[in-house]
């Protein structure tokens, strides 16, 4: 019976040292993971923000955003270049410009913008307001990697791209005159040679010049040339 009991203990003991090397080995694991979940998360310094895209200068650079969304759907639906590695920049003029890139965590397969990504959001609000940027206005490029329909990708990255605009324009209060949103899909891949990477995910915001000047409103006419007015009374 002693020796009965004996074994039983030990089993138990062997047991409980399973359970708790399995707590552990879980842990461990949720440790490691916990950088590559939150790496999409992270902000960039505001004064890094001003410092990337100050250099925008007075240019205002020939870009016509509504062709390119138009030259972006055109290719997709004739299905042309299907090899992600082979497809050219559909807008090589862009990588020219004053640009930064960022992350921002949607949904899965959504324009909904993860509360994690408001940080960063409002970091770059927070830069658009500076005296040194003010002048400008930005172009928003939103892409994917590759995956699932080309026609489906394009039409989630122009929502999502909208999304960062209107969330920019309603909770940081930017003026929605100085933001354009632009959605390329995987048409303009940032790493070619890795199509489905995670960078291809990565959103730009490209200095774009100045925003066209506000016409003034003619001033209002004096109340004395209104239809009507009495002359003044002569003195005797």
């Amino acid at each position: 019976m002693q020796q009965g009991h004996r074994r039983g203990g030990v089993s138990l003991m062997a047991s409980g040292m399973r359970r708790r090397q399995f707590g552990w080995l879980l842990s461990a694991l949720a440790v490691f993971a916990l950088p590559a979940a939150g790496h999409a998360q992270t902000t960039i310094p505001t004064a890094d923000i001003i410092s990337k895209l100050v250099a925008a200068g007075d240019t205002d650079p020939d870009i016509d955003v509504a062709a390119l969304k138009q030259q972006a759907a055109d290719r997709v639906k004739a299905k042309a270049d299907a090899q992600q590695v082979k497809r050219p920049l559909i807008a090589p003029q862009l990588t020219k410009l004053t640009q930064l890139r960022f992350d921002v965590l949607f949904d899965p397969d959504s324009s909904l913008i993860r509360p994690g990504s408001y940080g960063m959001i409002g970091a770059l609000a927070d830069a658009l307001t500076d005296p040194q940027l003010r002048p400008y206005r930005y172009l928003i490029v939103d892409h994917t990697e590759s995956g699932g329909r080309r026609d489906n990708n394009l039409t989630l990255s122009q929502r999502r791209a909208d999304s960062i605009r209107d969330v920019l324009v309603s909770t940081f209060k930017i003026n929605n005159k100085r933001l354009v949103a632009l959605g390329l899909g995987e048409e303009q891949m940032q790493d070619s040679s890795k199509p489905s990477a995670p960078v291809n995910n990565r959103v730009q915001i490209i200095a774009f010049g100045k925003p066209d000047p506000v016409e003034a409103k003619p001033a209002a006419p004096a109340a004395a040339a209104k239809k009507g007015a009495a002359p003044a009374k002569k003195k005797r």
